[in-house]
């Protein structure tokens, strides 16, 4: 399921946006302030970055921008209500990969939405591993690899930051009952099931670096 970071703070648009999303099986995490969207894409994975412009704290210009500068490629579109040239300069400046201006058709919302998540979803290519983003599915010279539900998504954390240390805590979010102990048995059973190195990053959390 594509989980997307709604920063929104009208709180009746900001409901009902999340409602025909989660309609069409998205999982919507919505926030009202830039600083709020800042912590939450610390720990959390998005697919995709739903940005107002005119919120507290941190406007979405603004947060846009911070993440561009960490690194932080995620697709980002900006839904506001600014139409003037200026702005929609800004917002592309900023790394935004869309830029819809309010009032909107939510049909045409959930288009382009659905668009930009599937030219995600291409397989990634590990050795000789094909990973499939969208299933959470690996596959070892083109035979699929049986993966418990905490594995394919611990795989999923390491392949999509591939020689980017992932935290323990991030790993612990998809785990039922988590624990450093708990956290490792997974690891060196995916390790075992895929034949891939996974390194230890003392303190921090695991890695996987490239084949």
């Amino acid at each position: 399921m594509s989980r997307i970071l709604l920063l929104e703070d009208d709180a009746v648009l900001s409901q009902t946006m999340k409602a025909v999303l989660q309609e069409e099986g998205f999982d919507v995490v919505p926030v009202k302030d830039g600083n709020t969207a800042l912590d939450r894409t610390f720990n959390e994975h998005f697919d995709l970055y739903l940005l107002d412009v005119n919120v507290p704290y941190l406007n979405g210009f603004d947060f846009l921008q911070q993440m561009r500068d960490s690194g932080d490629r995620t697709p980002a579109f900006f839904v506001t209500a600014l139409r003037d040239l200026g702005s929609l300069s800004k917002g592309f400046d900023t790394g935004a990969d869309d830029y819809i201006k309010k009032p909107f058709d939510m049909d045409e919302l959930l288009v382009r939405i659905k668009s930009t998540i599937r030219k995600q979803y291409d397989f990634l290519e590990y050795g000789n591993i094909k990973y499939d983003p969208l299933n959470k599915r690996a596959l070892v010279n083109n035979k699929e690899i049986p993966l418990t539900y905490v594995e394919r998504y611990i795989f999923d954390l390491l392949i999509r930051n591939l020689e980017q240390n992932v935290s323990k805590e991030q790993f612990f979010e998809v785990m039922e009952r988590p624990s450093e102990m708990a956290l490792r048995v997974h690891i060196n059973k995916l390790k075992h099931k895929l034949g891939i190195g996974i390194k230890n990053a003392r303190g921090i959390g695991y890695r996987l670096e490239k084949p």
